[in-house]
């Protein structure tokens, strides 16, 4: 209801003023995006939740909690910066918050010891947790690296040229990508 109460004050506003519009959208936007990316953390802490492993769950939800407070942080800010209201604010904020114990829950739920007899073919949370992953690399490549590189999805001409990374810069990235396949080679499970 929050969205698309949003968007349909954004259709308002549209034929008044586009910049008005697109500053509506990128609010919309930019919460959903974080929205989305909660989620993906619920499903992570949901499928470490439902292993055996303490270490793993210990893990997962240490790196959530330690991301999980800048990412309220920016969101507020952002918002904030944009001129939207207090309460609009604490709306989109609670969206947020709700997002990963919501998605956890039903992953959790999900690969409960019932479903687990359902998915003994696939390794359900070792999939659950690939996705999570998954997408946390797709925001990284697609929208920070560029970002980072001077490349990104800004509309303004950049004086520097926005050449992108350097040499070095991309046999950093890739070395960093090669180090843990380096430290897997021997080590079995």
């Amino acid at each position: 209801m929050l969205l698309v109460d949003q968007i349909g004050s954004s259709h308002v506003h549209s034929t008044d003023d586009p910049e008005a519009a697109r500053s509506s959208t990128s609010k919309i936007t930019t919460t959903l995006g974080l929205v989305v990316h909660a989620a993906a953390d619920g499903v992570a802490l949901g499928a470490a939740a439902s292993t055996s492993q303490t270490s793993v769950q210990l893990i997962v939800f240490v790196a959530i909690m330690l991301h999980k407070a800048p990412a309220a942080f920016g969101l507020v800010s952002f918002l904030m910066h944009a001129g939207l209201e207090r309460n609009r604010i604490r709306k989109h904020l609670l969206v947020f918050a709700l997002a990963a114990p919501a998605m956890s829950m039903m992953t959790y739920l999900g690969l409960s010891k019932s479903s687990k007899e359902a998915l003994s073919e696939v390794n359900a949370t070792g999939v659950a947790m690939l996705f999570s992953a998954g997408t946390f690399l797709y925001v990284a490549t697609v929208h920070v690296l560029p970002e980072v590189g001077g490349i990104g999805h800004s509309h303004k001409t950049d004086p520097a040229g926005g050449k992108g990374l350097s040499r070095l810069e991309v046999a950093a990235l890739v070395l960093g990508c090669l180090i843990p396949l380096i430290l897997s080679v021997g080590h079995q499970h």
